[in-house]
């Protein structure tokens, strides 16, 4: 628990005015809106630090996206431009791709359901920075990702987990909350059940336990049932890569 969300938001928004100072006065932040409660949470820091005309929402339904409203409705009640690119064809175009390539063959079972999963987040990444790029000046990819996803890989490498700066890292998900509540986000966005948006599921529903026993056991190492312990130390485990950098080889100076 944050013990002066005010304070916490106030020191973020200055972080993020310090780092985009070195990017140019001019230059914009791209932030993937989806409705939920990080995205609008992220958003709202980055337009309390900038100011709306700096930041740019972008929308990216796959298809037909169900709660499109709730992106639509942060990005009313924050005064930001926004960019809806559905990236429905561009899914299908690279399965389909993949599928009929040559050599295909090698998928024996097929393009597999993680591999379906992840692929739009993957795209949407690649789409914010085609906007990012894009734009006159260029603009920095906000990431969105909080520390409890984070700590058991709830994110998609090269996805979700991509982006320029990441201003909601270190917090955990009961901490993003507190941020929603000080900088105004509506209520009903920052306690929306999270969810994906591409298995119909809900977040927890496919953890396994709830962000609450999540975050009480980051914070202490305490958890009341030793199976859940067991599987947020086992995703912890398998999905650490995803936070560190890509292992390099280091050339010795004798080889040179």
């Amino acid at each position: 628990m944050l013990r002066d969300a005010k304070k916490t938001a106030a020191s973020l928004c200055e972080w993020i005015r310090t780092y985009m100072a070195a990017a140019g006065e001019s230059t914009k932040v791209v932030i993937g809106l989806s409705g939920g409660k990080d995205s609008s949470v992220t958003a709202a820091l980055c337009v309390a630090a900038l100011g709306c005309e700096r930041v740019i929402g972008v929308l990216m339904p796959n298809g037909v996206q169900k709660d499109i409203e709730d992106a639509k409705q942060i990005a009313r009640h924050l005064g930001i431009r926004t960019v809806t690119v559905n990236i429905a064809e561009a899914v299908n175009g690279l399965l389909h791709a993949v599928a009929t390539a040559e050599g295909c063959d090698v998928l024996s079972n097929g393009i597999s359901d993680d591999s379906k999963i992840n692929l739009p987040a993957r795209i949407r990444m690649a789409t914010l920075y085609a906007v990012a790029q894009s734009l006159p000046g260029g603009a920095r990819v906000v990431n969105t990702c909080n520390a409890s996803e984070d700590y058991v890989g709830y994110s998609t490498k090269y996805g979700d987990a991509a982006g320029d700066f990441s201003p909601l890292q270190q917090l955990l998900v009961h901490e993003v909350r507190q941020l929603g509540e000080v900088l105004g986000v509506p209520h009903d966005l920052v306690y929306k059940c999270p969810s994906d948006g591409l298995s119909g599921l809900s977040d927890e529903d496919k953890l396994g336990f709830t962000y609450a026993e999540l975050d009480h056991y980051i914070l202490t190492g305490e958890c009341e049932s030793t199976a859940t312990k067991e599987r947020i130390d086992r995703l912890h485990r398998m999905n650490l890569h995803k936070l560190q950098l890509m292992p390099a080889y280091e050339l010795q100076t004798q080889e040179r």
